[in-house]
This record gives structure tokens, sequence and C-alpha cells, in this order.
């Protein structure tokens, strides 16, 4: 299992344009905090028809992602 396997089953499940998450809300979903490596692991997101926006490390208040074009 990859770190945010968890993650993208419950995005892949909501079927929305544009989700916004905090990042606490992803630690809580998927098992394990958002940290620095999420930047390499969010190239997942496009198995899932999704896109990770701009995340601030700095302030960890919010997590955009917006479903991708077909």
């Amino acid at each position: 299992m990859r770190k945010y396997d968890a993650l993208w089953a419950y995005i892949q499940g909501l079927n929305e344009e544009k989700l916004i998450f905090r990042f606490a809300d992803v630690e809580k979903i998927a098992g394990t905090p958002l940290d620095h490596s999420f930047s390499t692991y969010k190239k997942e997101l496009a198995q899932y028809g999704y896109a990770a926006g701009k995340i601030s490390m700095k302030s960890q208040t919010v997590l955009s992602i917006k479903k991708e074009s077909d």
C-alpha cells in the first residue's frame, strides 16, 4: 500500500469537480500527515481524474484539488 492510497480512494469516491481539504482532513483520511513528500505523490491523482492545485506547507491550511478535463 502506498502512502496516500486511502486518500486517493476517498477522492475517487466523491466524483466532485473541486475539492478543498485542510491538512488535518488529509491526515484523518489517509492515516498519515501531509508532508513535503506529497509533492511527489500528488502525481498519482491523475490516475483518479484529479490534479492537485497550489499547496502551502507553511500555512498548512488548505489543499485544493480540481478535476481534470476529459
